[in-house]
């Protein structure tokens, strides 16, 4: 019996490190990474996307976190890589707060490292509270003040991906995303909100390979190791992320870089990815 139990579990694990593996694979997620050569790799990959696609800018909201500013540390690297080759390239970073940003100086010391060619600032909360009250004047109603809150974080992080597509259609730009595998692995992001990009440089790195090139790159140390936050609840400002998922973000890590978790953590973390796998896929069409 004792044999028994024992080799079901074993069968149990690796069927569970296959379907980690399996996963990993669909993000091109990686265990390991050399942090330098990925930047340059992601640095030149935004260069040549600029080149085929005839776009001459980049342009990316700069909230605070270590995603965008890496994302927008490498943006303003490939302009100037474009400029020093004969090429057009300029890179426009976004503040976009709703209303006071509680964690302004982040996006502020994010920018003094960043050095973008141009920062705009636009406040998103008028047009978010107006979109939400002609919604509720047409008739929409909400459970609770909660669903209602939901909702409106939502509509912010759609707000700020309007805004960031305006400028890019004036300025004949393309919009960076921030999205890297541990937020595409959990469903971490707003459909069609800070989810739509036209190009994704952190594509397949998890959050502490992430951490690693903002080290490589020498951000400061407060923004590398800040505790990550999509702050879009007013209810709830600065809710951490590991608080809405559920999960740590070392645990999401290791899943991603088919390293061991527990079982608990990989059950929620299968569960959540099977449940928001239509975030990752185009609409649905007729076969």
């Amino acid at each position: 019996m004792c044999l028994e139990s024992e080799t079901k579990s074993e069968e149990e694990t690796r069927s569970r490190r296959a379907v980690q593996r399996a996963i990993g694979v669909q993000l091109q997620a990686r265990s390991d990474i050399d942090a330098q050569h990925e930047l340059e790799r992601r640095r030149d990959f935004l260069c040549r996307v600029m080149q085929e696609s005839g776009q001459t800018t980049l342009v990316l909201g700069i909230s605070g976190g270590v995603d965008s500013t890496v994302a927008g540390r490498l943006a303003q690297l490939a302009v100037e890589k474009q400029r020093e080759q004969g090429e057009q390239g300029r890179f426009i970073a976004m503040r976009l707060p709703y209303g006071e940003q509680q964690d302004a100086d982040d996006a502020d010391k994010a920018l003094a490292f960043i050095q973008p060619d141009e920062v705009l600032d636009v406040n998103i909360k008028s047009a978010s509270d107006t979109l939400l009250e002609s919604l509720e004047n047409g008739g929409m109603t909400f459970d609770d003040v909660h669903q209602r809150d939901f909702v409106l974080g939502n509509v912010k992080a759609r707000q700020r991906m309007v805004a960031q597509y305006a400028v890019a259609g004036a300025r004949g730009g393309l919009v960076i995303g921030t999205d890297q595998a541990a937020e595409a692995l959990m469903g971490f992001f707003t459909k069609y909100g800070d989810g739509a990009c036209d190009v994704a440089p952190l594509t397949g790195l998890s959050k502490r390979q992430v951490r690693l090139l903002g080290q490589e790159l020498g951000a400061p140390d407060a923004l590398v190791n800040k505790a990550p936050t999509a702050d879009l609840e007013s209810l709830a400002p600065q809710k951490l992320d590991e608080v809405a998922l559920g999960v740590s973000y070392e645990e999401i890590d290791d899943f991603l870089e088919n390293r061991e978790v527990s079982e608990r953590a990989f059950d929620t973390i299968l569960t959540t990815y099977r449940r928001t796998e239509h975030k990752r896929r185009l609409p649905i069409a007729p076969d």
